[in-house]
């Protein structure tokens, strides 16, 4: 498992980067998550990541878990590579039961900003 853990949080980190380059670039995006500050947990059963989307940015994807996620996603390292890469569609995964997405509807809705 220690070759997956290494893979997945480069291509984590690259999706938050290109995210943050899209609020940058794009004033509609940027308008549209100016407002909006969410804790974010990714447990992938043998990692666990998370991060805080506050005011349009994500500053850092930290190691471990955080207090009241509000939107907490369960997978597995090879789904959310996939995902994060554009090699799988969420609504692929969460049909296969591969993703499981914890949170409000409004919070989800959000989330697909990443995909």
């Amino acid at each position: 498992m220690a070759e997956q853990e290494q893979v997945c949080r480069p291509v984590l980190q690259d999706t938050i980067d290109r995210f943050n380059e899209r609020v940058a670039k794009d004033p509609e995006l940027s308008k549209e998550v100016s407002c909006i500050k969410k804790k974010v947990q990714l447990d992938l059963g043998c990692e666990s990541y998370y991060f805080t989307l506050d005011c349009g940015r994500v500053e850092r994807l930290y190691d471990g878990t955080i207090p009241d996620p509000d939107i907490t996603i369960i997978s597995d390292p090879d789904t959310i590579i996939k995902l994060f890469r554009g090699e799988m569609k969420i609504m692929k995964a969460w049909a296969l039961k591969k993703v499981k997405v914890k949170g409000s509807i409004d919070d989800v809705l959000k989330l697909r900003k990443f995909f």
